[in-house]
């Protein structure tokens, strides 16, 4: 597509983006505060790593079989039928948690994964929707501005949820979701999403799963790059997803101070985004996707030998600024180059299949990460995932097929 095809682009992409922020940040909001009640609850960094790996688990074994539908059928109603189903939930968990004392754990994981289901399909929806919605030559500014609105809300979330979390019963915080949920399925409706080439065939959810995996596989170097993110997933995600409890365990913080360094760590990520969604047009993006990957692991490793302490901390949330910055040039950059690969009527199965290899890395790894991280402290995770980053970046590097694929891609040759 080109800007004389779309003539009024922007102000339907920017709809549509309004309504991810609106109702991205509410459903953060909720999900720091429920982290943030299980760390005050437990302090336990195995409660933390299972409630992780139940957001994770979907998206790790649903995205396979999500995409079919996604590729199929009318890409709003995949939007909205989820926030509604989440919005239900969350009325849910909210009386029981009136009419309780505390929230039941079994009933906290369950509001979880159920958040994680709906997320597993609205993640390749929206990933396939962008394409089909801007010229190709802006796709990659608009990933970097999508970015940019998914860190907002990561900056806004936890400031707002941590100011929440101490003044407003959970009970009713909860309940946020129904709010986003209404204000963003609003905007939403006003938003016009071209369908693609309808497909007639019926869904079968094993051959369209297979489709999307040999479609992957059969492009030279994408499928390194995926291979080489989910081996960095999976060294990465254990000690990210232990951050509240590195906060308030190892460097004896407050729940304020896990709720700065997730504010910093989003700044950053804001940071990044804003360069790729202003300046975001470079001849070769893997290799800002190289150099981010080995920079993380830096800042990742040299936050594992800081002191236990509030000097330390201050130095952890300052390196947590830099990781920030790299996280989009690796993540934005990447999926601007699958959208690219591949036709709009495919993308979905093919996205529910990198989805999958990405997310299954991460619960492998977080079912050792709260034992482990129990066991050795949770600081040692930090410089595990630092080494990891680094081999990963390296070996970016010494395959050829990767260093070379947005160029092929550029020229058209990437499937060959």
């Amino acid at each position: 597509m080109t800007e004389q095809l779309m003539p009024h682009w922007r102000r339907n992409i920017y709809l549509f983006l309004t309504s991810q922020f609106l109702t991205g940040i509410t459903s953060m909001m909720v999900q720091y505060a429920i982290i943030w009640y299980l760390t005050k609850q437990t302090n336990s960094a195995t409660v933390l790593s299972f409630a992780t790996l139940l957001g994770m688990l979907p998206m790790a074994l649903l995205s396979p079989f999500v995409g079919p539908f996604v590729d199929r059928y009318n890409k709003k109603l995949l939007l909205i039928v989820p926030d509604v189903i989440a919005a239900i939930f969350a009325i849910a968990l909210s009386i029981v948690g009136t009419l309780a004392s505390t929230f039941p754990l079994w009933l906290v994981f369950i509001s979880l994964l159920v958040r994680s289901i709906a997320q597993t399909f609205q993640m390749p929806t929206v990933q396939s929707i962008l394409p089909t919605m801007v010229p190709a030559d802006e796709l990659t500014k608009i990933n970097g501005q999508l970015g940019m609105i998914q860190s907002a809300n990561l900056i806004i979330a936890p400031a707002l949820g941590a100011f929440l979390f101490a003044i407003v019963p959970m009970n009713w915080l909860i309940l946020l979701d129904v709010v986003g949920a209404v204000l963003g399925i609003s905007l939403l409706l006003l938003v016009k999403i071209p369908e693609h080439r309808v497909i007639d065939e019926p869904v079968q959810v094993w051959r369209d799963a297979k489709f999307g995996l040999t479609q992957l596989r059969a492009t030279k170097g994408l499928w390194a790059i995926t291979m080489i993110r989910a081996i960095f997933m999976f060294l990465y995600m254990p000690a990210a997803s232990l951050y509240p409890l590195m906060t308030m365990q190892y460097f004896h913080g407050t729940v304020g101070q896990a709720g700065l360094v997730e504010v910093v760590f989003s700044v950053g990520m804001l940071g990044g985004g804003a360069i790729i969604g202003f300046f975001g047009n470079w001849r070769d993006r893997v290799l800002p996707m190289l150099w981010s990957m080995v920079l993380m692991g830096i800042m990742f490793g040299i936050s594992g030998f800081l002191p236990g302490n509030q000097t330390g901390f201050y130095w952890f949330a300052g390196l947590n600024i830099l990781s920030g910055i790299m996280v989009p040039f690796y993540s934005t950059l990447s999926m601007t180059m699958i959208q690219q690969s591949y036709p709009p009527e495919h993308l979905g199965r093919i996205l529910g299949m990198i989805n999958s290899l990405m997310s299954i890395a991460s619960p492998i790894g977080l079912i050792f990460a709260g034992p482990l991280a129990d066991l050795i402290g949770v600081e040692k995770l930090f410089l595990i995932g630092g080494l990891g980053a680094l081999a990963c970046g390296v070996a970016m590097w010494l395959t050829p097929s990767v260093r070379t694929y947005d160029l092929r891609l550029q020229r058209g040759q990437s499937r060959s």
